[in-house]
């Protein structure tokens, strides 16, 4: 099914899956960022059957994903989901990853030295979640992905205005639950 199709773009495909729900559509788009996905597994995992794994679990995360929203700049938010997949991945492995380069400043949130930045990490990719889909976007983008305010504004059609705004509400929507969960955790551990 897959050359049939390469004269359709991305968003093309996207359209014809929002419009009949079919995921052939999302299975031909997928298939187009195997080797794309591939090599983010492998950059992050440094295994490859780890990595051909975890290209799996990102094609079913995204389809699940793209039941629930509408994503105007595929290609960006698939390596976005596809990069958050294997830091958790090699979080849960216990894998040291340099938190001030992948997250939002971790001195933010945790201020005092006795805080576990491992424990920050993973309650602030959990409340990364909990963010409107425009927040989580240009916050990730911007943080995680080293973006420019214009650099995101091109990626996902927002004005610069609009990305800043959704920038500095997201870092404070942010802060405030991680805090509210580094203060008041739920008994879960």
């Amino acid at each position: 099914m897959g050359n049939r199709y390469s004269d359709i773009t991305d968003q093309e495909l996207l359209e014809k899956f929002h419009a009949d729900g079919n995921n052939d559509w999302l299975g031909i788009l997928l298939q187009r960022y195997t080797l794309l996905l591939f090599g983010v597994c492998m950059k992050y995992l440094k295994n490859e059957e780890e990595a051909k794994d975890c290209v799996q679990q990102i094609f079913l995360k995204s389809i699940t994903e793209l039941h629930k929203y509408r994503v105007s700049y595929f290609k960006s938010w698939l390596y976005m989901v596809a990069r958050n997949h294997c830091l958790m991945r090699l979080r849960d492995k216990n894998v040291n990853v340099d938190i001030d380069r992948v997250q939002v400043p971790a001195e933010e949130i945790a201020t005092q030295d006795h805080v576990d930045k491992d424990k920050v990490l993973s309650v602030m990719e959990g409340c990364l979640q909990e963010l409107n889909e425009e927040q989580k976007t240009c916050v990730t983008l911007f943080y995680l992905e080293k973006k420019s305010y214009q650099e995101i504004s091109g990626i996902t059609g927002y004005t610069p205005l609009q990305v800043k705004s959704y920038i500095q509400n997201g870092k404070r929507n942010l802060k405030n639950l991680v805090e509210k969960k580094m203060n008041h955790p739920s008994g879960r551990h």
